[in-house]
């Protein structure tokens, strides 16, 4: 047995959200990777095609999760739920969300095609995000490639940056709760105020540990915090392209996480 084999990758997107995959072209991708489960995170938003917590596709096992941006006051953190269950509380905050993002995306591409005298053939809709953007632009004739759109353009102090409307910390928490099998905290090294982040992470059911990017992770000190709260250490690849199981748990590491999710309804695809 391959003791250092990844069984499953926590952390996915969908063309639901900013990611390149349908969920079925997911489950493919996490099949053909060699994964036995992987988790679809899209960006305050339930894929519409999954119709359970956990379904199997493809012989995989595919969780139906959530990444909510939340304003904790310090800095705006994402938090992760799994095995989501609807809520009439949380799809209406999803609603509020989507509805938010539709006319900021709007505002953002209006802003780049008069600033850049291009058309980026893109339409403002529900999920919409940057790095659709920043791959239009890419795309189009302007002298930008996606990180240069970031970085000259609609990157946070770009010229062509509006802001969005995100949760609470305290309305996060509280909706994904209950609605999901276990809340954690993304990417705790991501952030500005790592301490503090972590001191959130500490409320929390789990905090992810394995990711392919950002500063180094400080093992011990995560692993630390999580013993000391009894978190959950969770992982993924933050998959936006085609690539699956870049960072993920063990059979081993995913045990204590796999307690927690329920098997998939009897019949489900």
């Amino acid at each position: 047995m391959d003791t250092d084999r990844l069984v499953a990758d926590l952390h996915a997107h969908t063309t639901v959200s900013d990611g390149t995959m349908t969920a079925a072209e997911l489950a493919a991708t996490a099949a053909d990777a060699g994964l036995d489960w992987v988790a679809v995170t899209d960006h305050d938003r339930v894929h519409p095609d999954l119709d359970a917590p956990v379904v199997e596709r493809e012989g995989v096992r595919v969780v139906r999760g959530i990444e909510l941006r939340v304003d904790a006051g310090f800095e705006r953190l994402d938090l992760l739920g799994y095995a989501v269950e609807h809520t009439a509380a949380l799809d209406a905050e999803i609603d509020r969300l989507q509805a938010n993002r539709q006319r900021r995306g709007a505002e953002i591409l209006d802003a780049v095609e008069e600033r850049l005298g291009v058309d980026l053939d893109l339409e403002p809709r529900p999920g919409l995000g940057r790095p659709h953007i920043a791959r239009a632009i890419e795309a189009s004739d302007a002298p930008y490639d996606y990180a240069g759109a970031f970085e000259e353009l609609i990157g946070n102090d770009g010229p062509c940056y509006v802001a969005r409307d995100v949760t609470g910390l305290d309305r996060g928490v509280e909706l994904l709760a209950d609605a999901c099998a276990f809340v954690g905290l993304a990417h705790p090294f991501r952030y500005d105020d790592v301490d503090a982040a972590l001191d959130v992470a500490r409320e929390l059911d789990a905090v992810e540990r394995f990711y392919p990017y950002g500063r180094p992770v400080d093992d011990a000190r995560v692993e630390r915090v999580a013993a000391e709260s009894d978190l959950l250490l969770t992982g993924g690849s933050d998959a936006h392209e085609r690539t699956l199981a870049e960072a993920g748990l063990t059979a081993a590491a995913f045990d204590p996480v796999r307690k927690r999710l329920p098997e998939p309804p009897v019949g489900a695809d």
